[in-house]
């Protein structure tokens, strides 16, 4: 089939490359305009972007989707299929024009995880299982008919990072088969059954560690936070963000959540009250340092006693 490919992050990349291996035809790659990234602003290209230029396939990065113009390019390529994956919101006459209808990839197992973050949310909640979806886009997000899902665990002290890496590969493959199925006529549709819950975009206050909380609320943030955009919380007024924890049991119940445990320094070891116990940060980053682990944050850190994360 004739496929047009939106898509904008890394996520996207997976599926962008597994589809230029299959039987399928990519005729042209759909992605958002150049933008001006980190600290000297340099503009670059998006990861979807980068992977078509070395395909060679065409690319358009229309500014505004609801344009006239952009459908009429589109319809003129008079491809089979539309897929997207980690997009924009498209207007219907937009996933409306080809024959076959538009395709997305989902990070989650559908009714659940709606939204922008199902990844982060699905480890930010504790959840033992996720899964990817693809579906029909209907014009309310992510509430179309399913095509196919697949279901995978969780694994114990996995992060967002991680789990995004595992659920692109596998949610590559779940599309190329579902292409396959459209192609053959054996794709069946049906309606999303079950509670739909929402991922929502993260927001900075989000990210702020709330230490009264249970220890596993706040490993599981730290891990749905990890890499990117991290979760966090200030140490004498300094921000420090952190990537990597897992629980310990507290001795001292009279500790202030957000409390370091004196105790475990002396094994180099970052140990922080939480409402029902502590967790031990593995890896973190002091505001304009690198990233490190807590053995190498505790040699240039002077403790003192009663130093507390989030006082400030």
């Amino acid at each position: 089939m004739r496929i047009v490919f939106m898509g904008t992050p890394q996520f996207a990349v997976t599926s962008l490359k597994a589809i230029t291996a299959s039987r399928h035809e990519v005729v042209t790659v759909v992605t958002v305009p150049d933008k001006p990234v980190g600290r000297g602003l340099k503009v670059r290209p998006s990861p979807v972007k980068e992977e078509a230029l070395r395909h060679g396939v065409p690319i358009v990065q229309p500014e505004n989707l609801g344009d006239p113009a952009f459908a009429e390019q589109l319809r003129a390529l008079n491809a089979d299929v539309f897929v997207v994956v980690a997009f924009k919101i498209l207007p219907p006459e937009v996933f409306e024009i080809p024959a076959k209808k538009t395709v997305n990839l989902h990070a989650s197992l559908l009714p659940k995880y709606r939204g922008a973050a199902p990844i982060n949310w699905a480890i930010m909640n504790g959840d033992s299982k996720t899964g990817v979806s693809t579906i029909f886009i209907e014009r309310s997000v992510d509430t179309g008919d399913l095509i196919m899902q697949r279901e995978t665990e969780i694994k114990g002290g996995e992060t967002a990072g991680e789990l995004h890496d595992r659920l692109a590969a596998l949610g590559a493959d779940l599309l190329v088969e579902t292409l396959d199925r459209i192609d053959q006529g054996r794709a069946i549709p049906s309606r999303q059954t079950g509670d739909a819950t929402k991922a929502p975009k993260i927001s900075r206050e989000l990210c702020r560690v709330d230490w009264k909380q249970s220890s596993a609320s706040v490993r599981n943030l730290i891990h749905g936070l990890s890499p990117s955009p991290g979760a966090y919380s200030t140490l004498n007024g300094k921000l420090v963000k952190f990537f990597r924890a897992r629980l310990v049991d507290r001795v001292d119940l009279t500790l202030t959540p957000g409390q370091i445990l004196e105790e475990y320094l002396g094994e180099r070891q970052l140990c922080i009250a939480t409402d029902s116990g502590a967790v031990r940060i593995d890896e973190l980053q002091p505001e304009g340092k690198r990233r490190m682990t807590a053995g190498e944050f505790l040699l240039g850190w002077q403790t003192r006693p009663g130093d507390r994360f989030g006082r400030d």
